[in-house]
Parts: structure tokens; C-alpha cells; sequence
């Protein structure tokens, strides 16, 4: 009798699906092309009704991107981290910029530990977590410390990188950064000893996440041969970075040590920063470490912020295709000229690399930067492009002078020379931004156990709404604005799936 019955339930099935094959009218595509379009329809009414009148920010005297309107942060936090000096004096002349890792200038940090031959990043490390130098054996045993976090949980590598390749790398390094709660004990704990040990844990392990990440998407996209070397725990930061990309793991003591001096001054930057600001918003919510991180990450990310680079070094290859004499001070300022014009490169009026929110006279780690880079560019026989580099730094704040209206002085900031450095040390375009994130993860960690500590009130500015009230209206007697509906029985018949 059970057999009767089954065979019964079998046929009823048959029946169904066959019934169900009938009734298919669209295919998988068509629903696509289907939804694209109705997205489309909706994304054009966001953009009708998402302007607000400019003259509103005025009126309200709203400071846009919490700046003044001299371009100055508004005041909206304390910290002792760090101090990014700069602006005008009471005269009305710009002042040299100047930056301080916890008190301390950043000229005499690097000066210090290049003068003694030794790589910089682990102790300024040191130096913004902990508020003072470490001692010799202080900064040996810190070394020794980051050499013992330098891991990743049992198959993480093999199962969230590997398995999943992305194309985009400051993914991966978020959702390796995420994926690490899921291995964490005590995720959610915030105490100052546990905050410690994940934001120590996350520094160590950045430069593996983001090159193994990378060599996961060259294998998969590219077709390269996947080698993927361990980190050694005597190397540092930088060292390290080199020693897992390359095949061969070789690198020379220059390419190593300039860098860390990247790593170096990439380390911080103040609170008001858009990555660092965004962690501590994040942090002062009580959330996760892994979750403030994650949400700095996709901050340094955008294209404003930390993919400034990146824009430099296309910039300039275009630059190389489009003038005949490298050396030709005119051919190049005719170039800068049309930049700023939208008439060349990505016609978006910038000559990337060249000014920079706070700074004006100058960029002091620029300045540090250009000291060393010539020397790279020598060893690398890529001496006419720093000539040429050399040259638009020189030109480009007198050009941009004479074609626009500014308020300050414009120099060459850090991403004017860092992607050049990059290139020459044959790092991918793609770990360009991953790079600035394994530097200022030391920096995101000072500053959010620094909003813990002091157990401040959520961060919460305001925001004024400038829209009009109106009534609520019945379903039944609402009139459509815009077309409707464009298919009929929109994203109800799928294609029957094998």
C-alpha cells in the first residue's frame, strides 16, 4: 500500500512540474534586462528629486564636508595621537606644514632611524599606540610580539582567500578583517587589553591578507602561477610585503627601506582624516573592533581618499604618451593646462598628486618623500620620469595659479610621488590603496583605543531637514509622477533552472 501511495505522490509531482514548464513565458535574461530597465527608471527619479539648493548651506550656514569655508576642519573632536599643522597665520601668509607623531616632528622620527640604518614603521607603531619612543629592548620585544601575530587562523587562507578571489583588493582586506570575528573568542569585547589584541593582531596580519589576496585574484584572473610564501618573523613590515609578493622573494635594502619609510608616513594623520574620523564615529557606537576597521577600510577606498595615487600614475602615463619632449618645460605646462581645462587624461579638471585639504606651502612628507625617491629612481634607471615628476611639481602650483581662483597655496602632497615609488618597486596597481591601509591600520587602532578610553558620548552631528512637509494621500488617490509600470508581470516567470 505505501508503494501505491508513493508512486501516487511521484506522478502528482510530474504533474506539477509539467504544469509549471507550461506557464514559463521569460527567460532568466529577459527578467534581467527587465529589472535593469525598471532600476534605471528609478535611479533617474532619485536623481530629479536628490538635489538640494545650494543656497540652503548658505542660508544655514551648514559647513559642507565639515569644512569652513577656508577650507579648515571644523573642531569636532580632541586627540593626543597626532597634529597636522598648517593654514594661515594672522598676517594672511600660508605657513610650512608640519606634522607630529604624538609630539614628536615627523622630519626628526625618520631622521632618527634612518641615520642608524634602521627600518622605522614598527617603532612609530609603537610610538602611536603607546604615546612615547620605545626603549631598545621596548621596540625589540614589540617586534618580537607582531612577529608572533604575523598568522592567520587554520585554513583561512586556503577557504576566505583563496576560494573567493576578488578584483577589487581593499575588499579583500574587509572581508578577511570581518571573516576574523567569526575566528575571534571574545569578538565583542571592548576592553582595553582585548582592543589591544585584535588592533595588534590586525596590523600584523594586513600585509598577508592583502598580498595573498592578491595573488588569489592574479591566479584566477590573470593566470599566473600562485606561490604563496609564509611571513618571517625576524623581517619587518616592509621586508615582509616584499619578501610574500615576489617569487623569488628578493628584494635590495633601498627598495625595502623606502617602503617603510611609506609605511612610515602613510601611519597617521590626524582625527579628522575621512578614514580615521570614520573609525572613531564607529567606535564610539560600542561596536566591534573588526566592524570599525572594516568601515575605515571602505572609507580609505574611495577614490578621494586613499586612491589618489593611483590617479597620479595614470595621470603621468598619459602625460608620457601625449608630449614628445619630457624635457620640453612647454610642452609640459601646454599638458597641465588642458588638464585643468578637462581637456586631457579623464577631462576631470585636476592635476592629481598637487594640493591638499589642509596643507599649502607644503607637504612635509612629501618633502621627506622626494629625498629618497631620486635615489630609487637611480638604481631603477627611471631617472627622466623623476626629472619629469621633478618638473610638473615645480610648474603645476604656478599653473594652477594662473588658471583658477584658490584661496591658498597648492604643493605636491604625499600620493604626488608614493604611486612613482610604488611602480618602481613593481608593486601592483592593485595593492596601491591595500599598501596605505597596511600603514594606517596603526593609526585607526591608536585612535579608536583612544575614543574607548576616554568613553565619550556617541558621535552624532546634525543634520537640518529642508524638504516640505506634506499630507499623507490614500493609496487609491495618488497620481503617478513618471511612467508607471514598463512590463507587464514584471520578475513573476523564471526560466525553469537545470
Amino acid at each position: 500500500m505505501e508503494d501505491v501511495i508513493k508512486s501516487t505522490e511521484i506522478a502528482l509531482s510530474l504533474e506539477e512540474i509539467e504544469i509549471e514548464e507550461e506557464v514559463i513565458e521569460k527567460t532568466k535574461e529577459e527578467i534581467t534586462a527587465e529589472q535593469k530597465a525598471v532600476v534605471e527608471k528609478l535611479a533617474r527619479r532619485c536623481e530629479e528629486n536628490g538635489p538640494i539648493d545650494p543656497e540652503l548651506f548658505v542660508k544655514y550656514n551648514v559647513n559642507r564636508g565639515l569644512r569652513d569655508a577656508e577650507g579648515n576642519g571644523v573642531l569636532t573632536g580632541l586627540t593626543e595621537i597626532s597634529d597636522v599643522q598648517s593654514g594661515r597665520q594672522k598676517d594672511g601668509t600660508d605657513k610650512r606644514g608640519r606634522l607630529f607623531y604624538r609630539g614628536i616632528d615627523i622630519d626628526d622620527l625618520v631622521g632618527g632611524f634612518v641615520a642608524e640604518k634602521r627600518f622605522g614603521f614598527e617603532e612609530v607603531t609603537y610610538l602611536l599606540l603607546f604615546g612615547t619612543l620605545p626603549t631598545e629592548a621596548q621596540l625589540e620585544e614589540f617586534k618580537a610580539l607582531l612577529g608572533c601575530y604575523r598568522t592567520l587562523p587554520d585554513d583561512f587562507v586556503r577557504d576566505i582567500i583563496l576560494k573567493a578571489p576578488s578584483k577589487e583588493m581593499m575588499n579583500t582586506l574587509a572581508r578577511g578583517v570581518l571573516t576574523l570575528y567569526s575566528y575571534d573568542e571574545k569578538p565583542e569585547d571592548t576592553s582595553i587589553e582585548n582592543v589591544l589584541h585584535q588592533c595588534l593582531q590586525l596590523i600584523a596580519s594586513f600585509p598577508m591578507i592583502a598580498v595573498y589576496g592578491y595573488q588569489a585574484y592574479a591566479h584566477c584572473f590573470d593566470g599566473s602561477s600562485l606561490v604563496i610564501h609564509s611571513p618571517q618573523p625576524e623581517l619587518s613590515a616592509a621586508e615582509n610585503i616584499l619578501y610574500m609578493l615576489r617569487p623569488d622573494s628578493k628584494y635590495t635594502e633601498l627598495e625595502a627601506r623606502l617602503l617603510d619609510l611609506t609605511l612610515v608616513l602613510h601611519a597617521e594623520h590626524g582625527g579628522g582624516n575621512n578614514s580615521t574620523f570614520t573609525c572613531r564615529v564607529v567606535s564610539s557606537s560600542g561596536t566591534d573592533t573588526y566592524s570599525a576597521i572594516a568601515a575605515a577600510l571602505g572609507s580609505l577606498k574611495g577614490p578621494k581618499h586613499g586612491g589618489a595615487n593611483i590617479k597620479v600614475v595614470q595621470m603621468f602615463e598619459d602625460m608620457k604618451a601625449n608630449i614628445t619632449d619630457w624635457t620640453s618645460e612647454e610642452e609640459v605646462s601646454v599638458y597641465l593646462r588642458k588638464l585643468l581645462h578637462k581637456q586631457a587624461f579623464d577631462n576631470a579638471g585636476l592635476i592629481y598628486g598637487i594640493g591638499h585639504a589642509v596643507y599649502s606651502l607644503n607637504d612635509p612628507r612629501a618633502d621627506i618623500f622626494k629625498k629618497f625617491v631620486e635615489n630609487l629612481s637611480v638604481e631603477k634607471g627611471r631617472e627622466e620620469e623623476f626629472m619629469l615628476y621633478s618638473m610638473v611639481e615645480r610648474l603645476a602650483p604656478e599653473i594652477i595659479g594662473q588658471e583658477k581662483r584658490i584661496y591658498k597655496g597648492v604643493s605636491a602632497n604625499i600620493d604626488f610621488y608614493s604611486g612613482f615609488v610604488y611602480s618602481m618597486l613593481d608593486l601592483p596597481v592593485q595593492l596601491y590603496t591595500p599598501i596605505f591601509a597596511i600603514s594606517r591600520i596603526s593609526g585607526w587602532s591608536a585612535h579608536r583605543i583612544e575614543e574607548l578610553v576616554n568613553s565619550g558620548k556617541i558621535i552624532r552631528p546634525a543634520y537640518k531637514a529642508v524638504g516640505e512637509q506634506l499630507p499623507y494621500i490614500p493609496l487609491k488617490d495618488r497620481t503617478p509622477t513618471g511612467s508607471e509600470v514598463i512590463f507587464e508581470n514584471f520578475c513573476t516567470k523564471t526560466e525553469k533552472q537545470e
